[in-house]
């Protein structure tokens, strides 16, 4: 049997593989940092990063797809500002990990969303 914080973390990683991309293309106008946010995403589901830099950035982005947090996201310009300091400090955090490939990715992957309004999102 796993110990409890490897099923946490398990949960959690699950939760935002699941529930991100929604998040993202429902939000995506009022995300003024979605591409330190995508760039986090492909970092943390990326094999190369070490196991504790992908359970910091999962953690926070964790954060980001909870329906319920400090300052609830609905508030228009405020909504998203908790969890715009929360990714800030992850990304601080690991910041040499989250490459300049991964930094790429996120901004092609943001221009097709904007483009094409896709539904589906390639993140492989």
């Amino acid at each position: 049997m796993a110990p409890v914080k490897d099923q946490d973390a398990t949960r959690q990683e699950n939760r935002v593989r699941r529930d991100f991309w929604p998040k993202v293309k429902a939000n995506l106008a009022r995300l003024p940092f979605a591409d330190e946010l995508v760039a986090a995403y492909y970092c943390a589901t990326d094999s190369a990063t070490p196991l504790k830099v992908r359970a910091t950035l999962f953690g926070a982005l964790a954060y980001f797809i909870l329906p319920f947090d400090a300052v609830p996201d609905f508030l228009l310009g405020l909504g998203f500002t908790d969890d715009m300091a929360v990714i800030a400090a992850a990304i601080a955090l690991v910041r040499t990990h989250v490459t300049q490939g991964h930094r790429d990715r996120a901004r092609h992957t943001l221009a097709k969303l904007q483009a094409t309004d896709a539904d589906v999102i390639d993140v492989t």
